[in-house]
């Protein structure tokens, strides 16, 4: 499936032009074989936003070895300096971090914080309560109200080498049960509404009304629910003002996007189970082979076989099945993949053609849905029309573009979708990221597959790394629909998938230079591992192949003295007026619970700065480009 055949009302801009003309030239891909790749460990979680980074020439908080080679200087981050990771707090932010972290360790201020802030409000009168929340949790984990009100909070971010990923966190305050009716309107078909329960589709792709609204059991990312066509033209519309803003603010300015956001949400259930049913049908045929349970890379079928076990199932003739699998070079080495059988899944002239689903009883592909509206149709070519638009806006403002991970119902068309487009736009550099759930028991598979797709078709490999935001959602609507938990059994599991998804990235970056990663993790063993890694490989930091991410106002231990060693990393940056991001502000709490919890660390070195501080009367510090 092409991105530009599947989306033929694209404009085709002189994309590569445009490429050239924005980017600076980096050598052309090597399509060789992977080296054969080892097992690792630890990490964490973000998801977000639009962005920038700057350079100080401090490196105060690292220490430099020369390589025996001479090719990269190693470099050790202290993370216990407070002194030098708290230089751009004065003392009040650190003694609102102090309490807002405190606070939110208390069971029953969480548990009752909306009724907690509406009281508030009315006892101090809107004014009043605006003002307390710019001191306390509004301050700490929104940069402002709007564009202009965050421009200190950046360029003071900027100044000691932190980057900002935007994001406009203004949500709905709707209700659970307005949720629910928007979700059920908005994933249901005419056809199911017509005839429900005779369709061919699995329970985990259908919309459950006691799921539907997703805001539940979700950590730090934003939720959309499908209004109309115009308001996802609104979405865009801000997802652009986040490119632009980024844009010219940096050399490697990020933006990041939902694409639930986009567009009904339908066809990406729809189109999940889809490429979730083809490649059950591949697994099936290789367990036919001898080859169930190997690596995904590594199930390579037989062509003579394969040929015969789909004549055998009724898929067409002999004649038939060896031109439809000899197409477009496949099965040359007399042998089929993972990636081969994927490309089968063609562009039509319809999308909704696209929706067809082997049926393994009686081997015949059988549409999803028994039909598509018009009005259904178009929905489906919109939200990849304003994915392009998205993406060449992007091109255009020389800003690299994350496509945000969501649920796992979701997942596969997201990351399809997002791959097609990486297809388009990373033939001179990366520019479209994906972004990989670690905590999804087939992380490793999907990144691993990505890769080599992008090894062998010449493009450019970009990754956001995430623990993932949506675990206890996911147990719980497994658990009670009845369908296999897709998350890892425990946290040490997930550990050990971010480092080994992240070590097979950062080999391929070792082996040609040609991929980036984003870290997104507040898991100083993950950092420190990725250093250590880097030192190895003798990659720089200002190679600009590597990024760190966290969220404003948390582990600022880990930004802030990566950014001011040269390393390019980025605070997740919400804004929006107050009221409006209460429901975000409040589900934060009540989400982050555990972390705050956890985050004793950070509070002990908040408490050692700020006692530092009053020892050695620097109590009224402010903090200074310069310093």
């Amino acid at each position: 499936m092409s991105y530009a055949k599947i989306a033929p009302a694209f404009a085709r801009a002189s994309s590569d032009k445009l490429l050239r003309m924005r980017f600076a030239q980096e050598r052309l891909r090597s399509t060789v074989a992977s080296s054969q790749r080892e097992e690792l460990k630890p990490e964490d979680s973000v998801e977000q936003a639009c962005t920038v980074v700057e350079r100080p020439a401090d490196m105060d908080l690292i220490s430099q070895t020369k390589n025996a080679d001479n090719r990269q200087a190693n470099i050790s981050i202290d993370f216990e300096n407070t002194q030098e990771a708290y230089k751009s707090k004065n003392t009040l932010e650190l003694m609102r971090s102090l309490l807002v972290f405190k606070l939110c360790t208390f069971d029953f201020l969480v548990d009752k914080n909306k009724e907690l802030l509406d009281l508030s409000k009315k006892v101090l009168g809107q004014r009043l309560f605006e003002k307390m929340m710019k001191m306390t949790f509004y301050g700490q984990f929104v940069a402002g109200e709007d564009h202009h009100a965050i421009k200190p909070l950046i360029s003071k971010n900027q100044a000691f080498g932190v980057g900002s990923v935007l994001d406009y966190s203004v949500e709905e305050d709707l209700t659970q049960e307005e949720a629910v009716k928007k979700e059920m309107d908005a994933c249901v078909s005419a056809a199911e509404k017509e005839s429900p329960g005779k369709d061919h589709r699995e329970k985990k792709y259908k919309a459950h009304r006691q799921f539907g609204d997703r805001r539940g059991g979700v950590i730090s990312a934003r939720t959309y629910f499908y209004a109309d066509e115009a308001k996802c033209d609104q979405h865009m519309e801000t997802f652009l003002k986040c490119i632009r803003a980024s844009g010219g603010a940096a050399v490697d300015g990020f933006s990041a996007i939902k694409m639930t956001a986009l567009g009904r949400p339908q066809f990406l259930l729809q189109f999940s189970e889809v490429l979730v049913k083809w490649r059950q049908f591949f697994n099936f045929l290789a367990a036919q082979q001898g080859k169930d349970g190997m690596a995904a890379l590594e199930q390579k079928l037989e062509l003579e076989q394969l040929q015969d076990s789909l004549t055998k199932l009724g898929v067409g003739t002999k004649a038939d099945i060896q031109s439809w699998l000899t197409g477009e070079r496949l099965g040359s080495s007399g042998t089929i993949d993972l990636l081969d059988w994927n490309s089968l899944i063609n562009d039509r002239t319809q999308i909704s053609n696209l929706l067809v689903v082997p049926n393994v009883e009686n081997g015949h592909l059988e549409p999803l849905l028994d039909k598509f509206t018009e009005e259904e149709e178009k929905q489906m070519k919109r939200m990849l029309q304003r994915m392009d638009v998205l993406a060449k806006h992007a091109v255009e403002n020389g800003v690299r573009l994350m496509v945000d991970a969501e649920q796992t119902y979701f997942q596969p068309a997201i990351s399809r979708l997002t791959l097609e487009m990486q297809r388009k736009f990373n033939r001179e550099m990366p520019i479209i990221f994906n972004t990989y759930q670690c905590y999804l028991k087939e992380a490793y598979d999907n990144v691993s597959v990505d890769v080599e797709l992008s090894r062998r078709e010449g493009w450019y490999f970009g990754a956001k790394l995430v623990r993932g935001a949506y675990m206890y959602q996911e147990r719980s609507r497994a658990a009670e629909i009845g369908y296999e938990d897709p998350i890892n059994p425990d946290y040490e599991a997930t550990n050990r998938m971010y480092h080994k998804c992240l070590e097979y990235v950062l080999d391929e970056i070792d082996l040609y230079r040609n991929a980036n990663v984003m870290v997104a993790s507040h898991n100083e063993d993950t950092v420190k591992f990725t250093l250590e890694k880097m030192n190895k490989m003798g990659l720089s930091p200002q190679e600009n192949k590597v990024y760190f991410g966290q969220l404003l106002g948390m582990c600022d231990q880990v930004s802030f003295p990566l950014g001011q060693a040269g390393f390019p990393v980025y605070k997740y940056v919400p804004y929006g007026p107050v009221n409006e991001v209460i429901p975000y502000l409040s589900r934060r709490a009540l989400e982050n619970r555990g972390f705050m919890k956890g985050s004793q660390r950070e509070r002990n070195l908040l408490w050692k700065e700020l006692k530092r501080r009053l020892v050695s009367g620097q109590i009224r510090y402010q903090p200074t480009a310069a310093c």
